[in-house]
């Protein structure tokens, strides 16, 4: 059953360190079947806090998901993105 990463930026702190995420994590997915239906296209805030920005990525399972997000080489890249921006990250298991 497909499983989806939603990456929703909430707010960006630090253009340079979120510059260094956005060169870092392309090697950190090498290797990782993930197919991408959303990346930073226009969006709209019906509910709940602004989003300024959301990537949604399709993986083959909930454990294929778990398996790229838990990866030292994401969870390396994704210290920039804790240091120049909020986000939320939610793993939702699909139809």
């Amino acid at each position: 059953m497909p499983a989806y990463l939603l990456f929703i930026r909430e707010r960006l702190r630090d253009q340079a360190q979120y510059a260094v995420y956005k060169d870092t994590v392309p090697a950190a997915m090498q290797g990782h079947d993930a197919t991408a239906r959303a990346v930073y296209g226009l969006c709209e805030t019906l509910e709940g806090p602004e989003a300024q920005g959301v990537v949604i990525l399709e993986f083959a399972s909930m454990a294929a998901a778990r398996d790229f997000y838990h990866r030292p080489a994401y969870q390396e890249a994704s210290r920039a993105r804790h240091l120049g921006c909020d986000y939320r990250v939610i793993l939702t298991e699909g139809l």
